[in-house]
């Protein structure tokens, strides 16, 4: 789906300015033509991004402007910065000066999107540990959005996204000796729930099929393994088909992800964190999104880090982002459409 030509244009933080973010952003830019990107506008860092793109070499001039609306007239000038905080450009040298430039990028570009004044938010990537220096409580981003969205923290779920696989951890950022505790029939049904809708509502598939994995070696194994598959996943699943949703599982989780167990199912629901996102990253790494489905904002993000290592290199990909605000664009798109439907 392309973008509507006048529609609000996306948000876009600026993410770590020592990270891999703003070289991506510009380079994002200067492919919008080819790859039918949406409008979009940074939130701050007009000298990390110009810094950024004279390092790269590419033409990518940088507009200031001062309120959202310009973007449009601006995006075909170059890349439209929205006036706000900046700092020097140091890639792969990360501080708290930058860890508090990314965060005000965050809570701007989150505020334009929540009141409706952007259609989308892209995040670029952050570093955690660096945002916990200047004040940042939460896990990560997702969980930062339904705080500011004020809904429950699991109201918000992380789905990873590419051209040929969709997967969503049912639980995210705990550590793996916790996960069988903190998985229950409710959690599931709860999330598959959320999936189901915006996978209709965001991504206009009509009848989602839902696949769950199973926990344990062989989906347990008929309980040799563990119980988890009995006891909580197949009482999900029951109840999901008793309310019309297309779930099929528990599957064993080493046969879930071939091309042919692929095309029958639009997403997979994973039990927990590295489930879900080895076989993105290792099928989509260069094309895969992070979209937050579930709140009232459109968001996306490349799912991929900081990468501080490569920060100004030239050597990051842009696909991931590239792919982060054509999504936010199409989805973004589709949720105007059905508004203006009724």
């Amino acid at each position: 789906m392309s973008a509507q030509p006048h529609a609000r244009p996306l948000a876009v933080s600026l993410g770590d300015p020592a990270g891999i973010g703003p070289e991506l952003i510009v380079e994002a830019w200067a492919r919008r033509d080819k790859h039918t990107l949406a409008p979009f506008a940074v939130v701050g860092g007009a000298k990390v991004l110009s810094s950024a793109a004279e390092k790269r070499g590419v033409d990518c001039p940088i507009v200031p402007i001062g309120d959202l609306g310009e973007a449009h007239s601006a995006f075909v000038q170059g890349l439209p910065v929205l006036s706000g905080g900046d700092s020097e450009y140091r890639p792969g040298h990360c501080d708290e000066a930058g860890a508090q430039l990314a965060l005000a990028s965050l809570e701007e570009g989150t505020r334009l999107a929540r009141d409706g004044i952007a259609s989308a938010l892209v995040t670029a990537p952050i570093a955690k540990s660096q945002l916990a220096k200047v004040g940042f409580v939460h896990p990560g981003q997702t969980e930062y959005l339904a705080h500011t969205c004020a809904m429950p923290a699991r109201d918000a779920v992380m789905m990873l996204a590419g051209p040929s696989l969709r997967t969503v951890p049912l639980t995210v950022h705990c550590a793996l000796a916790e996960v069988p505790g903190l998985l229950s029939t409710d959690l599931i049904v709860h999330k598959a729930r959320i999936v189901a809708r915006a996978l209709a509502s965001d991504f206009g598939i009509v009848r989602p099929r839902l696949a769950l994995a199973g926990l344990n070696p062989h989906a347990g194994e008929g309980g040799k393994f563990g119980d988890e598959e009995e006891r909580i996943i197949e009482p999900a699943i029951a109840q999901l088909r008793s309310e019309d949703t297309d779930a099929t599982g528990p599957h064993p989780a080493d046969a879930l992800f071939t091309p042919r167990a692929r095309a029958n199912y639009h997403a997979a629901l994973c039990m927990y964190h590295d489930q879900a996102l080895i076989p993105l990253k290792a099928l989509e790494f260069d094309e895969g999104v992070n979209v937050t489905l579930g709140l009232p904002i459109v968001r996306t993000s490349p799912d991929h880090g900081t990468a501080f290592d490569i920060a100004g290199k030239g050597l990051a990909d842009p696909g991931a982002m590239i792919a982060a605000i054509r999504m936010a664009g199409e989805c973004a798109a589709r949720r105007a459409m059905n508004s203006s439907n009724g």
